[in-house]
């Protein structure tokens, strides 16, 4: 017979057992949100779907992309393998766009994200933030600095990667518009925020089709360029551990001391301003608006003119340090929580799965490797020429290729390289700005 102080101690291990296991659950986490807090707004999110009350506006638009866009966006970061060659964009693409084509997503749903993505421009007020930003968020010497030691190597590894690119695609029968335009500057054009979403603003601007069209077209180019890129690092750092002489470890530039350049070229952290964010959402939607404005009188795409126009205020310090704080805070904001909650939208709207696969062949992807191999390895033998490390050097110059910020961690992850981080930023920033706004113009001057 069991007495009361048993069953009381019993009971008292139960409700410990208990209370443990709860304690375990919630510390588990989606992206940033608690497990059971993410199901229940999950719940709810899915109820009111199902039900036909989600609002068909900004509010439920939001609600379906960001649900959709956390979870896919930390099922990327821990999926072996996939990790490591940009996850969380692969998945926040393809997923949604998958659930679309097997009729998985309810018209109140699609309702919601298309006023969100078409009807309210979020797609524009994203890339406005991101640009602005970015540009106006990098340290100044990074910029300067950054030219002069990664300019030729950058520019002798796109001009070789856009030869032999268009080579290949001769070789298997594509037209070197096509090829020029669709496949070879979507790897080079610096990403999917910073490069693919304003030159389809620009190709849209120029040729009279809607973005969207564009951007479904140019995404399979840089995520196969990513995949490339990352095993091309890998590839370089096992040659750098094979011959140390080639590598320096994080290091770019041969020398005697240390390199300033890294040094430098550290960002501070600095305590974020809500109010300075504000005039930071200001500063980019002024600068959007001046590029549109500017368009109906020089002809040059608007965001173009945006890109050209944060670069020249930054490079000439026109700008107060707090505001170019701002734009930098709203930028990481942005970047940091918005970025795989737009993939899920670009995903169900802009990416036919149809389309895609019809897409992607072996010939494309052989076309895509071809772009990227040739820019690693030019990064690799004019570095050796600059009294660079060669494989430091190669890496860096792949960053060029794939998917932006993204890409860059996804590349120096694979070759344990994050201190090149500084380096990367100005490969995938100025050479994607660079390829952008050649390509624009490119464009415009052939039609």
């Amino acid at each position: 017979m069991i007495s009361k102080s048993e069953m009381k101690a019993v009971s008292s291990g139960l409700g410990d057992r208990d209370a443990s296991l709860w304690t375990k659950i919630t510390q588990l986490k989606v992206g940033v949100v608690p497990l059971p807090l993410y199901i229940t707004l999950a719940i709810i999110i899915y109820a009111a779907s199902v039900y036909n009350t989600l609002p068909p506006d900004m509010i439920g638009g939001f609600a379906v992309i960001m649900i959709i866009g956390i979870l896919l966006g930390d099922l990327g970061l821990k999926i072996p393998i996939l990790k490591d060659i940009g996850g969380p964009a692969i998945l926040a693409l393809l997923i949604p766009s998958v659930l679309v084509f097997l009729n998985l997503i309810n018209p109140a749903t699609m309702k919601a994200v298309t006023t969100l993505m078409k009807t309210s421009n979020f797609l524009y007020l994203y890339i406005s933030c991101l640009v602005v930003g970015s540009i106006l968020g990098m340290n100044g010497k990074m910029l300067i600095q950054g030219f002069t030691r990664m300019f030729v190597p950058l520019i002798v590894g796109t001009v070789s990667a856009i030869l032999v690119g268009i080579g290949v695609g001769f070789l298997f029968g594509y037209d070197v518009m096509h090829t020029l335009f669709y496949i070879i500057v979507p790897i080079i054009g610096g990403g999917i925020g910073e490069g693919i979403l304003p030159l389809s603003l620009a190709y849209s601007s120029i040729l009279g089709e809607s973005a969207e069209s564009f951007v479904g077209q140019m995404i399979p180019a840089a995520v196969i360029g990513n995949i490339v890129a990352v095993v091309s690092a890998g590839l370089m750092m096992r040659l750098g551990e094979k011959n140390k002489a080639l590598s320096g470890n994080g290091t770019l530039v041969k020398s005697d001391g240390k390199n300033d350049l890294t040094a430098e070229t550290q960002n501070e952290k600095k305590p974020i301003d809500f109010g300075l964010m504000g005039a930071g959402l200001l500063i980019a939607c002024s600068f959007f608006i001046f590029g549109g404005l500017a368009e109906k009188f020089i002809g040059i795409p608007g965001p173009v003119i945006m890109i050209l126009l944060a670069t020249f205020i930054k490079c000439l310090q026109l700008m107060p340090q707090k505001m170019e704080d701002g734009a930098h805070h709203l930028y990481k904001f942005v970047s940091t929580s918005l970025t795989w909650p737009l993939m899920v939208g670009l995903g169900m709207l802009y990416i036919p799965l149809e389309d895609v696969v019809k897409i992607v062949t072996p010939a494309y992807a052989i076309i895509c490797a071809s772009v990227v191999i040739t820019m690693v390895s030019s990064g690799y033998f004019v570095g050796k020429l600059m009294n660079m490390y060669p494989v430091d050097a190669a890496i860096v110059t792949g960053c060029h290729s794939g998917l932006g910020g993204t890409g860059d961690v996804a590349i120096l992850s694979a070759s344990r390289r994050m201190s090149l981080m500084p380096f990367a930023q100005v490969a995938t920033r100025i050479g994607g700005v660079s390829t952008v706004i050649g390509a624009s113009l490119l464009l415009k001057l052939l039609n």
